[in-house]
């Protein structure tokens, strides 16, 4: 009897080490390297999360839209840039939030009275900018903005075009809300590569075909995603029609010029 209970006692601890190193194995988001902050220029504290693989390696700054944050738009995106070797530095603007995809933005969390619009976000990504260079990080930087964030990434490309190396604009926002900030311009003035991405359900806006044509005009690349929604999102399987395969390529591609 004895020895029954004994065996009886291995076999469960057996089941419960199986069980946690089950448990382990199938955590399906990886925790940031390392959760940092900094201050913009009028000293709004800006949260981010610094995924490090090597400072010579190229380094992503990734961006997110409105009524968003980092976390969540980019939860099934970071993991597939991580693999392809690149520095990523995702911060929460002061403009976003939790309305798309869940999660919390930090940022907006810690400013008691929040009245900025689009625009105002700038100085938190010049910030990025600048947190990347000074942390010593010396591989080639490349801006990833989404919706009107992809708009500002354009601006601070234009802005600061020996600093940076490329630029990816998932939906480019325009119009009234940008007021102060249009994209096209920067568009027209940037020289370093950009690739510039829409949703064919966006293309019937005219703003939208003015933005590629103008891309198209000045040497830089354009893809039109068939089965796209708008921003970022239009790589993230569980928000679209359909497979995200060959948006995947093109920006895949985009990026291998910066290895």
């Amino acid at each position: 009897m004895k020895n029954l209970c004994s065996i009886i006692l291995l076999l469960s601890i057996i089941v419960s080490c199986k069980e946690k190193e089950t448990e382990v194995k199938t955590t399906s988001e990886p925790e940031a390297t390392t959760e940092i902050h900094f201050f913009a220029s009028d000293s709004i504290k800006v949260y981010g999360d610094l995924y490090e693989k090597d400072k010579s390696a190229p380094t992503l700054i990734v961006f997110h839209q409105g009524g968003s944050n980092t976390r969540a738009e980019y939860k099934s995106i970071i993991p597939k840039l991580r693999k392809e070797g690149f520095n990523i530095l995702t911060i929460d603007q002061r403009v976003g939030g939790q309305y798309y995809y869940g999660g919390y933005n930090r940022t907006v969390a810690e400013i008691p009275k929040n009245e900025y619009g689009y625009c105002d976000a700038y100085p938190d990504m010049v910030a990025a900018l600048n947190y990347v260079k000074d942390s010593g990080f010396t591989g080639k930087t490349i801006l990833w903005g989404s919706s009107y964030s992809a708009t500002l990434a354009l601006k601070l490309a234009n802005n600061n075009q020996s600093a940076v190396d490329g630029v990816l604009a998932f939906s480019p926002a325009s119009g009234n809300p940008m007021e102060g900030c249009q994209p096209n311009a920067h568009i027209e003035a940037i020289k370093v590569p950009l690739l510039l991405m829409k949703p064919a359900s966006e293309m019937e806006s005219e703003r939208s075909q003015t933005q590629v044509k103008l891309a198209n005009e000045n040497g830089h690349k354009t893809y039109i995603a068939e089965n796209g929604v708008h921003g970022s999102s239009m790589l993230d399987e569980s928000r679209i029609e359909g497979s995200a395969a060959e948006t995947w390529k093109v920006v895949m591609d985009f990026l291998s010029q910066f290895k």
